[in-house]
């Protein structure tokens, strides 16, 4: 995403970057693809209700002692685990942003989290999402390395499997972020859904993550993959992560919302899935 807790890639980052990839991001190099069927975690959001809290914490407020106000990037929400902002309904987790006023702030949304309940390294992460639309809204999908509290981000590592930019229903980003390529300078790849957007319907996100590589999908196409060659730094995917899921609503990766932007806006998850690495 995101995500992350600090600064992501401005727009004029992110546009440059798009006209890099739609030319060509392809590698001369052979990809990885495994298939991974040791299921190992997976809710499919079949209690309608408040989450699992076997399962999922929320975060809440407007950041944290690490990131700071914004969530790091300058975000305009509020979180909260208030069902208008996030329940379980028909089979599907609804993460919902809303325009309010709420504890000072102008929006409202929410963030789970499965810090030291589910934390695991390798194999394959998958959500099965249907995005909003909107400019000024940021979706995502993505793990953080759970020894953030003891070396910070991003020495901990970030996997972003999927954000995206509300005003720009086609496209999604996939990237990692580490020591020496965070941030604007993170190493990632766009994926262009062509004739179809993202806000119409469900589709299945997902990383497959070995020792000495992440390859990313849509809907089981690989796009890409990432090397410990391809980054500028130390590669710290090597320990376990968990995984975040939240709407955003503004920051540095999408700016705010205008005027044609309609609230409330909803992200729905139909499932998540985590697989492990074979024996």
């Amino acid at each position: 995403m995101q995500r992350s807790y600090f600064f992501h890639i401005n727009s004029l980052l992110f546009l440059a970057m798009l006209l890099v990839c739609l030319g060509g991001c392809d590698k001369d190099k052979t990809q990885t693809v495994a298939t991974f069927t040791n299921l190992a975690f997976e809710d499919n959001f079949d209690t309608d209700g408040a989450i699992n809290e076997t399962f999922w914490n929320y975060d809440l407020g407007r950041g944290n002692a690490i990131s700071g106000d914004g969530w790091g990037n300058n975000e305009l929400q509020y979180y909260t685990d208030r069902p208008e902002n996030i329940k379980v309904e028909g089979g599907l987790l609804h993460i919902v942003a809303q325009k309010e006023s709420f504890m000072g702030y102008e929006y409202t949304s929410a963030r789970i989290n499965t810090s030291g309940k589910l934390e695991q390294a390798y194999g394959r992460f998958e959500a099965r999402i249907q995005l909003p639309w909107g400019q000024g809204l940021w979706p995502a999908f993505w793990l953080l390395g759970n020894d953030i509290d003891e070396v910070s981000w991003p020495q901990c590592g970030e996997i972003d499997i999927m954000e995206y930019r509300g005003q720009q229903p086609t496209l999604l980003l996939g990237s990692v972020h580490g020591p020496g390529y965070s941030g604007a300078e993170s190493e990632g790849k766009l994926y262009d859904l062509g004739n179809d957007r993202f806000d119409t319907g469900f589709h299945v996100f997902g990383i497959e993550w070995g020792p000495e590589y992440i390859n990313y999908y849509v809907d089981d196409v690989l796009y890409n993959q990432i090397t410990p060659d391809d980054v500028n730094g130390e590669w710290v995917f090597d320990h376990p992560f968990y995984i975040i899921l939240n709407l955003a609503v503004g920051g540095n990766f999408v700016g705010s919302p205008n005027a044609n932007t309609v609230f409330p806006q909803t992200m729905l998850v139909d499932y998540v899935r985590v697989y492990s690495l074979p024996n």
